[in-house]
């Protein structure tokens, strides 16, 4: 395994040293022109690895699912959930915490620029989220539809909905992300403006808001607000009756076009700017 991964670690940068990229135009004699291409098979490289390395979290997400499922689940997972102790829902929470420092600090070790590690991180959790509903496919042959339900996080709350939700996020997370990658190799100081965050934000908060909709609603019903980020025996044992019945995809397409429109934004102003290069460009 471990001459394998020296194999490959030796062959992948020889592949990228050898990418031309005519479209580019680029002038080999020209000091600015090669520092731009070079960091473009680095950025190729960077991708690649982080692909990997976030297929492999992928992987290993799916495998404590499937553990998970065949502990409490051995007829296959429905709704309503299975009671829990208090000690594995606290690990539960525990370890997607875990994970989201993993996927933030892949982010922060790559990116050159604050807007480019925000990229590598949106870039790995999409990946890594993709692969995590395609192992499990492979694995368990589950989910059954694109449409079947699936908790979907854990933090601050549960989070419910069709699992076609999350990959539709993750397709436009990816694509942000390459734009974000392709923009800053063209000119480093590519920043998100305030416009967009705001779009990219607010659009983000509402899609959340469809995910716990349903959830908070019905705890809502028995619980003041500060129960729903509580876990004790009282609360445990009344969300497992919960059974999502309605997902609210105006809601959600409300957020997903709005996340849209500001990717489409940031594509369209980095379009129009020229390239550039400065090696002594602060982080940003």
């Amino acid at each position: 395994m471990f001459g394998g991964l020296l194999i490959i670690d030796y062959l992948i940068p020889k592949v990228i040293k050898n990418i031309q990229i005519p479209f580019l135009k680029m002038n080999f004699e020209s000091n600015f022109m090669n520092k731009n291409h070079i960091m473009i098979k680095q950025t190729i490289l960077k991708i690649f690895w982080i692909t990997f390395f976030s297929i492999a979290m992928g992987l290993l997400e799916s495998s404590v699912v499937i553990y998970l499922r065949e502990l409490y689940y051995p007829e296959g997972f429905v709704f309503p959930l299975k009671m829990m102790s208090s000690s594995i829902a606290l690990t539960e929470l525990l370890r997607e915490a875990a994970t989201l420092i993993m996927l933030v600090s892949i982010g922060v070790l790559a990116g050159r620029t604050k807007t480019e590690k925000f990229g590598y991180f949106i870039y790995s959790f999409a990946i890594w989220d993709i692969f995590y509903y395609i192992f499990l496919k492979v694995l368990i042959q589950w989910p059954e539809t694109w449409l079947t339900w699936d908790v979907l996080f854990l933090l601050p709350t549960t989070w419910v909905g069709p699992v076609i939700a999350p990959v539709l996020l993750s397709a436009a997370m990816i694509g942000l992300s390459l734009a974000i990658f392709y923009f800053t190799d063209r000119d480093n100081q590519t920043i998100i403006t305030g416009k967009e965050w705001a779009l990219l934000v607010f659009g983000s908060l509402i899609v959340i808001l469809s995910f716990t909709w349903e959830y908070s609603k019905y705890m809502l019903q028995e619980f003041p607000v500060r129960e729903l980020f509580v876990i004790n025996e009282n609360t445990l044992s009344y969300a497992i009756q919960f059974i999502p019945t309605h997902y609210p995809w105006i809601l959600f397409f409300v957020g997903f076009i709005t996340i849209l429109t500001g990717i489409g934004i940031f594509a369209l102003r980095n379009s129009k700017t020229k390239p550039i290069v400065s090696t002594n460009a602060k982080s940003r």
